[in-house]
């Protein structure tokens, strides 16, 4: 069994897969530690590891999953991936895009990709049916915008929005026109990357993740495959591709 880690900005998810891609448990996780680390090999029958960390990873958690793997990836910009990274700089991409990237061609091998990555940012990310990664794009995230909207400017509120609430085209008080503003421009923003590749690419599959995922579903009414786990399954396919290089 692969345990497959994705650390991110404000929590950590963990995944225990098979090598074809089953998921076989998912967690997540406020803080991640070496303790939680032997806690998962304790209790589940783990061979493989692969940890990605868009913040420093604890060198205690890198060496618990190192002796107790029989084979342990620490994915970064230097490990192999079964697409070409075409990035002009690929030190600086994170990985948690690359490995959605992976995840999404491992899920439709023979299509054009584009994939919005709704978190803390949201980025949007292109592969090609050929398997090359060709660049993307980096926008500030929901709570990102509500958060400038009240720090930049003396008079408005910090306003939180529930994934099910019903946002108006405009606002008829405040909090509902920073609301709408928010939800509707993040909507729009995606229509019009969908929209503009359609134009240039008229086949292509679009892929939607991150923990803000479900406030692009409920506000844009457009084709997309939502898979929550993208990244997971990503660093799951990234870690067999590198087992099967070691043992080749």
């Amino acid at each position: 069994m692969n345990l497959c880690i994705d650390q991110g900005n404000s929590r950590t998810k963990v995944a225990l897969m098979t090598d074809d891609g089953q998921m076989m448990n998912h967690f997540i996780y406020k803080s991640f530690s070496s303790s939680d680390v032997e806690r998962l090999f304790d209790l589940y029958d783990i061979s493989d590891s692969i940890i990605s960390s868009v913040v420093n990873i604890e060198a205690a958690v890198v060496n618990t999953l190192n002796r107790r793997s029989k084979h342990f990836v620490l994915f970064d910009h230097n490990t192999p991936v079964p697409i070409a990274n075409l990035y002009d700089t690929p030190h600086t991409l994170g990985q948690d895009r690359l490995a959605a990237a992976v995840g999404a061609k491992h899920l439709c091998p023979d299509e054009n990709l584009l994939i919005i990555d709704a978190g803390s940012a949201i980025t949007y990310d292109f592969v090609s049916a050929e398997g090359k990664y060709l660049g993307g794009n980096i926008a500030p995230g929901l709570k990102m915008r509500f958060t400038m909207l009240q720090r930049m400017t003396k008079k408005l509120p910090l306003v939180e929005v529930d994934e099910n609430e019903l946002i108006p085209l405009f606002g008829k008080n405040t909090r509902d026109a920073i609301a709408a503003g928010v939800v509707r421009g993040v909507a729009y923003e995606v229509k019009g990357y969908m929209r503009t590749l359609k134009a240039k690419t008229p086949h292509f599959q679009t892929f939607l993740t991150g923990g803000n995922a479900p406030f692009v579903l409920n506000n844009v009414r457009m084709e997309m495959h939502y898979e929550k786990h993208l990244v997971l399954i990503g660093l799951n396919e990234i870690l067999v591709y590198n087992k099967l290089k070691v043992e080749s």
